[in-house]
């Protein structure tokens, strides 16, 4: 299974692409189309209004952040703590039973997994941040 090994930078892209991607949709939506209903409806829910905006541009630039792999942890940690706070107030009403077999529920339980894995594994190689590092294949690494 070594030969899997190798795979493991593909996989993180992966893991970032469909992260970043459905996070920055997300975003995007609430941001320019539904804004100031979405910040209402986080209100209704007794969560002051302003984390409304915290959390429609936390998907926004977070998800962007991801797709290119810049501050990745810090980004999947800002989304991992969105979902979290999505799945308390909304996914979670009605006990974690309610959430199995209910797949927008699941959804939730799901992107916020990716979002610990990639808090805990990084963005890995095929990312921005690593090769802002010095970790790309410029002439830094020949010297």
């Amino acid at each position: 299974m070594r030969y899997l090994d190798r795979l493991q930078p593909l996989g993180l892209l992966v893991l970032r692409l469909a992260l970043g991607a459905i996070m920055t949709v997300h975003g995007y939506n609430k941001v320019f189309r539904d804004l100031h209903h979405f910040v209402g409806w986080v209100s209704s829910m007794g969560i002051p209004s302003w984390l409304g905006y915290v959390a429609a541009f936390t998907e926004l630039l977070g998800g962007l952040l991801i797709l290119v792999g810049f501050f990745t942890r810090a980004a999947a940690f800002l989304i991992f703590v969105d979902l979290v706070v999505a799945m308390w107030k909304v996914d979670f009403h009605g006990g974690v039973s309610a959430v199995l077999g209910h797949t927008e529920k699941e959804t939730s339980l799901v992107l916020a997994s990716v979002a610990f894995a990639l808090i805990v594994l990084g963005g890995g190689p095929i990312a921005l941040d690593h090769v802002l590092r010095g970790g790309g294949s410029g002439a830094s690494k020949r010297s």
